[in-house]
């Protein structure tokens, strides 16, 4: 964590990547504002209280948090998967805030193989030591990217080849189906824990699909859902496998 003004300054004109940058919602500096829009750094506006719970000490209205990981481009991270000659497994995640969720969900997208882990740049967890310690380290061995605009990201998945798959409730396709088809390049997307996927980045995708809930209770955890996602892709992409060795 890095506060004061000029501190932040630095830390904007250095090459560490910031993972959160939150500003006193009364405060006007110019400077700080003009770095953080050249480095794509969403500022948060919080009141002083908010800041006040970070440290005690005079934090002039500003304080950032250094990302905990090297953020990737989503571009690069298509190239060189393209290149190895792999198909794109990729996970999107649209507000998942919880810190533990996020680290369970890396912990398991980076078991299953995932290449990347796609975040917005505003409401989302921060990658901090906690989510570090949930994901039992996964996080230092699979490509985090993260995009301003997740509607944007996901027209550039589809120019890319890339199916964009959403896991809803509101989908009438089971995940289980014949038709469900996870064995091509895809980008899975797991939404918020309070209203799941939102309606703008529903209405793009090229498919959806729902977990059938067999129990009284109506919804699973985010990080589990993401587990049964995930493992139903392993699944069908293993099975693809060996049936083309078979052949």
């Amino acid at each position: 964590m890095v506060f004061g003004i000029q501190s932040v300054i630095e830390t904007l004109k250095s090459d560490q990547q910031i993972d959160k940058l939150y500003m006193d919602k009364e405060l006007s500096n110019p400077d700080i504002q003009n770095l953080a829009f050249q480095k794509r750094v969403t500022i948060q506006r919080v009141p002083a209280e908010r800041l006040d719970r970070f440290t005690r000490k005079n934090h002039q209205g500003v304080v950032c948090l250094i990302a905990q990981v090297q953020y990737v481009k989503l571009s690069n991270v298509i190239a060189d998967v393209f290149e190895r000659g792999e198909q794109p497994f990729f996970l999107v995640l649209d507000r998942i805030t919880d810190v533990r969720n996020f680290g369970a969900i890396a912990r398991t997208a980076e078991c299953t193989g995932i290449q990347c882990i796609v975040i917005p740049g505003r409401g989302a967890a921060a990658i901090n030591s906690d989510a570090m310690k949930t994901s039992s380290g996964a996080l230092n061995h699979i490509s985090v990217c993260r995009e301003p605009d997740l509607t944007e990201t996901v027209k550039y998945l589809q120019a890319s080849g890339i199916t964009v798959v959403a896991c809803t409730e509101k989908s009438s396709r089971d995940l289980y189906e014949r038709s469900t088809d996870l064995t091509g390049p895809i980008a899975v997307i797991m939404g918020s824990e309070e209203d799941g996927i939102s309606p703008e980045l529903l209405r793009m995708v090229d498919t959806h699909v729902k977990i059938p809930l067999l129990g009284a209770v109506g919804s699973l955890n985010v990080s589990v859902a993401t587990g049964v996602v995930l493992y139903e892709a392993v699944r069908q992409r293993s099975m693809k496998v060996n049936v083309a060795e078979q052949a």
